[in-house]
């Protein structure tokens, strides 16, 4: 595993089309900006987990219809236009989940 250190607004590059920065830091939370194209999944450790032990459970069942975790991780929202201003991208305000490929977890 790569362990590297940032500071808030410090960005991380993954490939050519994956960044990750550091968006705020409080106490003991970190948030965390995500840049990545939109055929990139990009999910919390929880969620894809539980995507994957849905997937399994219907493989074993048979059954190809989406579960609702996993029709809630392909729902896929309208990216902004790429000249918008950074703040305005995708995000969560708790309210809803983060765009695919872009937002903060």
């Amino acid at each position: 595993m790569l362990v590297l250190s940032r500071q808030r607004d410090e960005t991380i590059m993954i490939g050519d089309d994956i960044e990750i920065t550091v968006v705020d830091i409080r106490g003991e939370k970190v948030r965390l900006g995500i840049n990545a194209p939109a055929h990139v999944p990009v999910h919390r450790k929880e969620v894809y987990d539980a995507i994957r032990r849905e997937k399994e459970a219907q493989q074993g069942e048979g059954d190809h219809t989406p579960g609702k975790v996993e029709s809630l991780a392909n729902r896929r929202h309208r990216r902004p236009p790429e000249d918008s201003p950074r703040s305005d991208r995708g995000g969560s305000d708790g309210a809803g989940g983060p765009s695919p490929g872009t937002g903060l977890l």
